[in-house]
């Protein structure tokens, strides 16, 4: 068995919160699952939930306490709409949070979007030494993300700093 610690590969969860996808329609969370194989990385779980606050908390609780789990990568809820509750099912989960992450990816996507990004609740932590990202449910935010900022954090080489070297520091 290779020793994903030595070659710098993470174990990833991908978590797409919709009312209304099933894994035919889910482009977002196909996405995440593909571009964090494509760069070395595996895929423990992929599941999608409806956006309700307590199972979206009892899913991450789970995965956060899942030593076969380091990342994870949440995407939709994150808006305005009464339906949207991503952030308040989350982030009481996080031991530190982690306010560049959405500051960040506003910025990048002020460039693509416009003022239309104030309407992201863009978030992450970390919990359990498990870093969490939400990213909005629209599959450009989610390339934005992960191409723009992710990926190179959870790139062991990426230097002056990066997660993935956290991760590995305080993990189990």
């Amino acid at each position: 068995m290779v020793d994903e610690k030595k070659n710098g590969r993470l174990r990833i969860a991908v978590l797409t919160v919709s009312d209304t996808r099933d894994f035919t329609s889910d482009t977002s969370g196909k996405f995440l699952v593909d571009a964090a194989r494509e760069d070395g990385h595996s895929i423990s779980k992929h599941c999608i939930e409806k956006d309700n606050v307590y199972a979206l908390r009892a899913i991450l609780s789970a995965w956060i306490a899942d030593d076969q789990i380091e990342v994870v990568l949440v995407t939709g809820g994150t808006g305005f709409t009464s339906r949207d509750s991503t952030p308040e099912a989350i982030q009481p989960l996080f031991d530190s949070n982690i306010p560049g992450f959405g500051e960040l990816f506003r910025r990048i996507s002020f460039d693509e979007i416009g003022t239309s990004t104030i309407q992201s609740r863009a978030l992450a932590g970390i919990a359990n030494d498990t870093l969490i990202f939400c990213i909005p449910g629209s599959t450009g935010a989610c390339a934005t993300a992960w191409n723009q900022i992710i990926k190179e954090q959870l790139d062991i080489n990426h230097k002056p700093c990066n997660f993935a070297e956290l991760v590995r520091i305080g993990s189990h």
